[in-house]
This record gives C-alpha cells, sequence and structure tokens, in this order.
C-alpha cells in the first residue's frame, strides 16, 4: 500500500493492523498527526514501513519489535519524541534505519549494532545527548552512517573504523572530543565525511576521505592538525592547514556571499591584497605564500604565525604576563618598521588603513608581523587618493569622519591608539577621550603614567621606563588631532631608535599632562 505524495491528513488508524497480508506500508509525504499506533505492531509480514515527512507525534512503540521481517524503517522528519526503545535491536533483518529530524532523545541505544544487515544508519538531527556506541561498530554491512546534529559527547569509537563497508559518514555539529581514531587510517572505502563543529583534537588520517575533505567540512574543531578555524576577517575565515607536503600554512578564506554587492566589496578586497603583498617583503610583516583565484571560492596562503594575534594576547590575563616590557616595547617598534616600509620604501607607498591589534600576529617567539592588507592602498601620484571607509572602530583618524582622502597619517594616528593600547594592556579609548583637545582642562591630565601602564606586569626596571616613555609621548603625537601636527613613520621609527635621556625616578611623577605638553617629541 503506497499513499505517499498526497495531502492526506488526521491521524493514523489503528485499523490497519487488520491487514495482516501487508508486506509494505508507505504513507509518506502528507499531513497525517497523532501517534504511531501500537497496534501497527500486529503486521508481522511487514517488509515496509514509512512514515516519514509527516507531523506524527508521540514515541516509537516498542510494539515494532513483533515486525521481525522488517527491512526498512523510515519515520525520518516528524516531531517523534522520546528515546529510540531497544527493542530496534530484535529488528534483525533491517537494512534501512531512518529516524532523523525529529525530537528524539537520550542515548543511542547499543542494541542497534545486533541489526547486523543495517547498511543504512540515519539518526540526524534530534536530541541524542550521550557518547556514540562501540557497538555499532558491530554492523559491518554499513554503507552510511548520519549523526549529525546531534549534542552527542565523547569520543569517536576505535570500532567504528573498523567498517570496512563504510562509505560515507557525518558525524558534524555535535561535541565529540579526542582524537579521531587510528583505525580510520585503512578506511580506504571510505569517501566522504563532514566532521565540522566537535571538539576533535590531533591528526587527521591518512586517507582521501580526510586529506581532500573541503575546509567546511573539518572546521570548527578544537585543534585538528591538518586544519582548525582560528581565525575571523572583516573578508573572510582563517585557518591552520597542513599542505601535502607537510608545510603548515595560514589559509584566508574569502567569505562567499549572495549579497552581489558584499561579494563584490569581498573580491575587491581579494585582488587588494594580492596587489599589495606581491610585491613587499619586510621581517614585520607576515609572508605572502601564493593565491588560488576561483569562481566559488578564493584564497590567500600566508606564512603560519603561532602566536596568535595581539589583541588575543594582550585580553588573555596569563599570556599577557608572559609579553614583559621588554618584549612590548620591540612589539611596538617592529609596527613601526613595517609601516616605516610601506610609507617610505614602497613605490609607491602603501597606506595599510586597518592597523590594529587584530591584525598584528606574532610569531612563537613574539615578534610581530603585520596583517590583513586588504583595505590597503597604494598612493599613486597626480592622483586624488579617495577612497571608502576602511578600518577598525576606535583606530580611525578622526578626520576619515568627514573625508574619505587618505594619507599615510590615518596610519600613523592608528599607531598611536595601537602604542598606547600595549602600554595599557587594553585599548585606550578612555584615554584618548580625556586628552582630547575638546576636554584640555580634565583631569587625567593629572594622572602618574606610572597608575594607568598594565598592572598584570612588574614594576619596569630603568630601562624600561625611558622606553615607556618614549613610546607614550610618541604616541600622542600620533594621536593630534590635525594630521599635519602628527610625525611621519620614519620620524617615529628615528626617535625610537635614539638613545634614551637619564630619566631615573621620573616615571614615578610624569604625568599624562607633561607628556602633552609640547616640544617634548624631538623627531
Amino acid at each position: 500500500m503506497d499513499l505517499s505524495n498526497n495531502k492526506l491528513y488526521g491521524e493514523l488508524s489503528s485499523q490497519w493492523s487488520l491487514s495482516h497480508n501487508l508486506t509494505s506500508l508507505k504513507i509518506s509525504m502528507n499531513n497525517l498527526s497523532g501517534s504511531i499506533p501500537i497496534e501497527i505492531g500486529n503486521l508481522t509480514k511487514l517488509e515496509m514501513l514509512d512514515l516519514s515527512s509527516n507531523h506524527l507525534t508521540g514515541e516509537i512503540p516498542i510494539s515494532l519489535e513483533s515486525l521481525t521481517l522488517l527491512l526498512v524503517l523510515d519515520l525520518h522528519g516528524n516531531k517523534i519524541s522520546g528515546e529510540i526503545p531497544i527493542e530496534v535491536g530484535k529488528l534483525s533483518k533491517l537494512t534501512r534505519l531512518d529516524l532523523g529530524a525529529n525530537h528524539i532523545s537520550g542515548k543511542i541505544p547499543g542494541e542497534i549494532g545486533d541489526c547486523r544487515q543495517l547498511w543504512n544508519l540515519n539518526l540526524s538531527k534530534n536530541m541524542l545527548n550521550t557518547n556514540i556506541p562501540s557497538n555499532l561498530g558491530n554492523l559491518h554491512s554499513l554503507v552510511y552512517l548520519d549523526l549529525s546534529y546531534n549534542r552527542l559527547n565523547g569520543e569517536i569509537p576505535s570500532l567504528i573504523g573498523n567498517l570496512q563497508s563504510l562509505e560515507g559518514m557525518n558525524l558534524s555539529h555535535n561535541n565529540l572530543s579526542g582524537p579521531i581514531p587510528p583505525s580510520f587510517n585503512d578506511r580506504v572505502s571510505l569517501r566522504s565525511i563532514d566532521i565540522c563543529s566537535n571538539q576533535l583534537v590531533g591528526p587527521l588520517p591518512k586517507i582521501k576521505a580526510f586529506q581532500n575533505a573541503s575546509l567546511e567540512e573539518l572546521r570548527d574543531n578544537k585543534n585538528l592538525c591538518s586544519i582548525n578555524h582560528i581565525g575571523k576577517g572583516g573578508h573572510g575565515s582563517v585557518y591552520k592547514v597542513e599542505l601535502p607536503c607537510g608545510q603548515v600554512v595560514a589559509v584566508k578564506k574569502v567569505h562567499a556571499l549572495e549579497d552581489d554587492e558584499e561579494s563584490d566589496d569581498n573580491l575587491k578586497g581579494f585582488s587588494k591584497e594580492i596587489q599589495t603583498l606581491v610585491n613587499i617583503r619586510h621581517r614585520n610583516i607576515v609572508k605572502f605564500c601564493g593565491f588560488c583565484s576561483h569562481a566559488c571560492h578564493s584564497f590567500l596562503v600566508y606564512e603560519l604565525l603561532e602566536g596568535g594575534n595581539l589583541s588575543q594576547n594582550l585580553s588573555n590575563k596569563d599570556i599577557a604576563r608572559d609579553l614583559n616590557w621588554l618584549k612590548r616595547v620591540a612589539i611596538v617598534k617592529g609596527v613601526a618598521n613595517a609601516l616605516c616600509y610601506l610609507h617610505h620604501e614602497c613605490s609607491p607607498p602603501i597606506v595599510h588603513r586597518d592597523i590594529s591589534s587584530n591584525n598584528v600576529l606574532l610569531d612563537d617567539e613574539g615578534n610581530p608581523h603585520v596583517s590583513d592588507f586588504g583595505t590597503a592602498k597604494p598612493l599613486r601620484p597626480n592622483n586624488s587618493n579617495w577612497t571608502s571607509f576602511g578600518g577598525t572602530f576606535g583606530y580611525v583618524a578622526p578626520e576619515l569622519a568627514y573625508t574619505m582622502k587618505v594619507n599615510e597619517k590615518s596610519d600613523v594616528y592608528s599607531f598611536g591608539v595601537l602604542s598606547l593600547e600595549i602600554i595599557l594592556g587594553h585599548h585606550p579609548g578612555d584615554i584618548i577621550a580625556a586628552i582630547s583637545l575638546f576636554s584640555p582642562a580634565s583631569g587625567a591630565h593629572g594622572t602618574l603614567l606610572k597608575d594607568i601602564i598594565d598592572q598584570r606586569l612588574q614594576a619596569p626596571g630603568k630601562q624600561e621606563t625611558e622606553e615607556l616613555i618614549k613610546i607614550t609621548k610618541l604616541a600622542f603625537a600620533c594621536l593630534r588631532q590635525s594630521p599635519q601636527a602628527r610625525p611621519t613613520m620614519k620620524q617615529v621609527c628615528a626617535s625610537l631608535s635614539k638613545e634614551n635621556l637619564p630619566s631615573e625616578g621620573l616615571f614615578y611623577t610624569l604625568t599624562l599632562g607633561q607628556l602633552l605638553e609640547p616640544g617634548l617629541l624631538r623627531c
């Protein structure tokens, strides 16, 4: 009996149980409601029961255990709740079990492993919330396994990797943890996998299904060795990727958006980043390794910097303590050198336009590298150099609020914000507002420098004190409201490289007001 793909409504009648010779009952793709009548268990000759894509509620009746000849049980796409009855394990001839897209909760009964002829098991899109039973490793005929979109936890059982017929496996969008079992290294039958959005760690198995998996099928895990989502920018997401040759790199995947206008903006940013990076080389600028441009996906490949971005380092209490004063001074000088190179040694000069703590990456020794050139702009002669707004809120020069004409001094301002952030340990928005030209009488002018620096670190020694004073003076000079009054990055670098004047004891009495006095900066 096949009544599928109609507009039938109402409850499933218990009268079907009177059709004792019925071998197939298909009433899928209708509007049936109510629960599955327990009398269905009387249809002991039934080989096919398909009630999928309706509005059925209630629990799976235990009486189905009587359907010992059943080959297919398909209840997907309903609103069935409760747990999967362990009696399902008695359906020893079952080849396909599909309970996906329901409201089923609890555990996956290990008794399903007794259905040795099962080749398709779909329990996806439910609320299953325990671990995957190792008994599923007994399903030696299993070809497709889908447990995605549940709340499963624990590790992937090693026995799953021993399923010799397995071709497709979807465990995505759960809370699975631990490594992928080594048993998968021998599973050459496996053709497709999706393990994204879990807490998996460790190396990927050396088989095609894992090595050729897309970024989307592996993303959002805790620490997979071949690929782990490590960041997200305005135009794309960044992944840690192990190439077939063994080299580990950072890959920025440009967002593919349905909105044509936003998609065009991302592609423009992609092209700009390539044009900018292909001709520049500097020890404090992230190394560009290559790119891939495709109609569906576009990628930029960089050297991998294991230290994370500066914002992450400063916001983590334990890591921030490791960034001592001399390391922070070195970071300021490194970023200054990178900007000086872009502004004064590149032809035409390049304005980054998005200097922020998110776009300064640290290597494993704490050395800074300026990254993300998606909004960078070459300053060409005989060109107005007008542009659309770009940058990160809190770092953008004030003049860009009323003019879109870009020049090097906008980067200088952002550098000033960044320098103070490095010294304070947090974004200096409150300090910048307090010392602005609009509040010259602010009480902040009398604030001691020693009271606002990052208190998570030990008090600076004599050498660090002199460097911090110098950097703070330079930062305030870079934050001047008028672009013309700000120093160039060449002047900043020259000042940072000068020998310090003796300042012993001065640090403990020096106020922000004194640092703002004209004439303190000698460029």
